[in-house]
């Protein structure tokens, strides 16, 4: 029988836990019902899932996302992400995001779903937020000041409008979503450029050295 306080306070176990209950969200959802199958699959007691994810389908849907940003991580440094342009980087890094997710995309329109109830709504922001901040640190992002403001907001909503579309894509390998992806980033790019040519001019008004710290600001909300 499995120590009940490993399964609260091992992370290699929780994922253990959840890979169990994986392929029973496809037909319970992120659900207890889900949480039973898969202890009787793995001979588990129902208690070890319990201790393990204590709110339920939030605490399952956590770690779903941030092991998929750990599988992004260690895929992009396998690519050499660091060696392309800026813009391919940002490319990857999204679209390695959801290739990683393939396997069990109705478990994340699911989970989409669940983190859009208005009582998920700030867990949703602060998953979200940790996902594009780890994608800008794998992808070599330095920046400090106000450009770490809007290097996060901006592929937030990159991120966000092509998840959702590549949840409703059934084209053969998802193609109509990485067009979809072309476009946003091109988009991006253009603002980018708007965005060097102001802050330039910024950078002239003294008021400018004074804004908060960016990098505490989104440390605080991406904190457990």
């Amino acid at each position: 029988m499995t120590d009940n306080h490993d399964a609260q306070s091992d992370p290699g176990r929780q994922s253990r836990l959840l890979e169990a209950v994986l392929p029973h969200v496809l037909f319970d959802g992120w659900s207890h019902k889900a949480m039973i199958k898969a202890a009787e699959d793995i001979g588990e007691d129902i208690t070890v899932f319990d201790l393990a994810f204590p709110n339920g389908a939030t605490d399952m849907i956590r770690l779903f996302v941030e092991n998929a940003d750990d599988e992004m991580e260690a895929t992009l440094a396998n690519r050499d992400v660091l060696s392309l342009k800026i813009r391919d980087r940002i490319t990857l890094a999204i679209r390695v995001r959801l290739e990683n997710y393939t396997a069990h995309k109705e478990a994340v329109r699911l989970a989409v779903n669940i983190l859009a109830l208005p009582q998920n709504a700030a867990l949703g922001l602060k998953l979200t937020a940790g996902t594009v901040s780890r994608m800008w640190w794998a992808t070599g992002d330095n920046s400090t000041d106000f450009n770490w403001y809007s290097k996060r907001l901006t592929l937030s909503a990159v991120y966000g409008a092509t998840l959702l579309y590549w949840l409703e894509d059934k084209s053969e390998g998802n193609a109509r979503t990485w067009d979809f992806l072309d476009r946003r980033i091109e988009n991006v790019m253009q603002f980018e450029t708007a965005k060097y040519k102001f802050r330039e001019r910024l950078k002239e008004k003294p008021d400018f050295r004074h804004l908060p710290s960016p990098k505490r600001f989104w440390r605080n909300l991406t904190s457990r």
